[in-house]
């Protein structure tokens, strides 16, 4: 089996952006990671679209990847800019800045073949060269298997934990290797 080529997304590709924000939303085992709903990112018309794939694609604050596995996309992360000062998506007060893992989706098809740590290297390469030396996530407080991939790939819990719409989460870092 080849491997997919994991890349940048383009700001062009605003119809693939949203078809698989739209399947990781809905995918039964992901959808606990996500803070929105099928039905809310399908309510986003297409000018939504074209400024999220525009900002992922030539933003210095963010940057969002895919994996193409022959024409397909099979998985995604989104890696954005924290300055301190500023606020996160959840509205919590950013007092150092940092790197933020977000919307991080592989296809069932891919899970478990090291895509999400090809995912993690990339995304960290990406915020090194911009002055970031760790990546933080937040992962639900009941998703196992989550955690458990993540820390498969470097991450560990920092004792911290937060209330958002989806319930109980954890934050994670994975500091001093933002890219192997």
């Amino acid at each position: 089996m080849s491997q997919p080529v994991v890349r940048r997304v383009r700001a062009a590709e605003w119809r693939e952006i949203r078809d698989l924000r739209i399947e990781a939303v809905g995918d039964p085992a992901a959808s606990i990671a996500f803070l929105s709903t099928v039905e809310q990112e399908r309510a986003h018309d297409e000018v939504f679209w074209r400024e999220r794939a525009a900002g992922a694609s030539l933003s210095d604050e963010a940057a969002q990847f895919i994996a193409d596995h022959d024409g397909r996309w099979v998985g995604t992360v989104t890696v954005l800019l924290r300055a301190a000062g500023t606020a996160d998506h959840l509205g919590r007060p950013v007092t150092e800045a940092r790197a933020d893992i977000v919307g991080v989706y592989v296809a069932p098809s891919h899970r478990g073949t090291g895509l999400l740590g090809r995912f993690v290297d990339v995304a960290g390469a990406w915020a090194r060269d911009r002055g970031a030396d760790e990546l933080t996530l937040d992962v639900h407080a009941e998703n196992h298997r989550a955690q458990g991939a993540y820390r498969k790939v470097g991450f560990v819990a920092t004792g911290k934990r937060l209330t958002s719409v989806i319930g109980p989460e954890l934050v994670m870092v994975r500091t001093g290797r933002v890219s192997a």
